[in-house]
């Protein structure tokens, strides 16, 4: 059953949703030290996927040539609009939550085969940020689950082109790997003349059992959400 944005239903299944998020994330705060940046030498897997940057920044060009209306992400999921300002944070989506994109996966085989090897990956696509484009100060939705950037492009200016994870500020460098938890304030800017594009990768974050259980269970509910839904149904 699809469930408009917006009504009385949706934001009883989204309050539920804050309740049992706000449950996980306390006890996952509690057993899983916290960091904002993670070293990326920590997760052997992303040194293959770094030895695959070329063809998968070779698969994206092919995507930003041939298709000029990928959709701005905040039309994607309405709940984006209010972080954006200036001109647009386009999103080409393979996996929202688990849920492909059939469409879009069949256009970049190497990128899946390279998406397939990342352990408990859940959510990826490509995020465009166009020139003189911010990311306001927000969270992510949900600390079980850390962030991967691939940088694939990357404007000859690196300095204007950024993200502050509270008090920490890093710059992308061209095929190159970031991962953090976006359930700390954050922002990103593009205050350059040309546009970023990163591989944006979610995958479960490694914890102790029975909380790994309990995180995936709440993983799960999160993917059969109206807001997934309406993702992947736009997509």
């Amino acid at each position: 059953m699809k469930i408009k944005y917006n009504t009385i239903l949706y934001r009883f299944i989204a309050q539920t949703g804050v309740w049992l998020i706000a449950f996980a994330e306390f006890v996952i705060h509690h057993t899983s030290a916290p960091k904002r940046f993670f070293n990326p030498d920590d997760f052997d897997w992303i040194g293959d996927v770094e030895r695959n940057a070329k063809v998968l920044i070779r698969e994206m060009n092919h995507v930003m040539e041939e298709y000029q209306t990928i959709p701005e992400l905040k039309d994607l999921s309405a709940e984006q609009k209010r972080i954006v300002t200036g001109n647009r944070w386009k999103s080409f989506f393979f996996y929202a939550y688990g849920k492909k994109i059939e469409k879009n996966c069949a256009l970049c085989p190497a990128t899946i085969q390279t998406l397939n090897t990342i352990p408990g990956m859940v959510t990826a696509f490509y995020s465009i940020l166009e020139p003189q484009t911010f990311i306001t100060e927000h969270r992510g939705p949900y600390s079980g689950v850390l962030r991967y950037h691939l940088a694939l492009k990357v404007p000859e200016k690196s300095e204007l082109c950024a993200i502050r994870m509270e008090n920490e500020i890093r710059n992308w460098e061209q095929g190159a790997s970031l991962v953090f938890d976006d359930s700390y304030l954050h922002e990103a800017w593009n205050k350059s003349s040309e546009i970023r594009v990163v591989l944006f990768v979610d995958f479960i974050r490694p914890l102790p059992f029975p909380v790994s259980l309990m995180n995936k269970s709440i993983i799960w509910l999160m993917s059969q959400s109206p807001f997934i839904n309406n993702i992947t149904d736009k997509a």
